[in-house]
């Protein structure tokens, strides 16, 4: 699946790079793509992907962390305490509101 996302995005920008259209289709692209980003549906399903994949973090670094025990990094050690005292309410930088 990841890869077949890559390519459709390499086509997609190879497409928009090099569509003989102009700056007219780019533009209608980039307005067909914020549409999508602002949908409700695309919003919310973006945020359960992120605290899903916030807690599937935590629960690997926990099993990780019981096989390696101390050989764990201290900047990784400190990343993990500031989620978990933040709890899955994280700021994450992509405009989710997480709530």
């Amino acid at each position: 699946m990841r890869y077949r996302l890559t390519f459709i995005t390499g086509v997609a920008v190879g497409y928009v790079l090099g569509a003989r259209a102009g700056r007219e289709r780019y533009e209608q692209l980039r307005k067909s793509a914020q549409r999508v980003a602002h949908n409700p549906a695309v919003r919310n399903a973006a945020e359960t992907a992120g605290q899903t994949g916030r807690g599937a973090a935590l629960k690997a670094v926990d099993a990780v962390k019981g096989k390696v025990g101390d050989k764990v990094p201290a900047s990784v050690t400190a990343q993990v305490k500031r989620l978990r005292r933040k709890g899955a309410a994280v700021e994450d930088g992509w405009g989710t509101s997480n709530t």
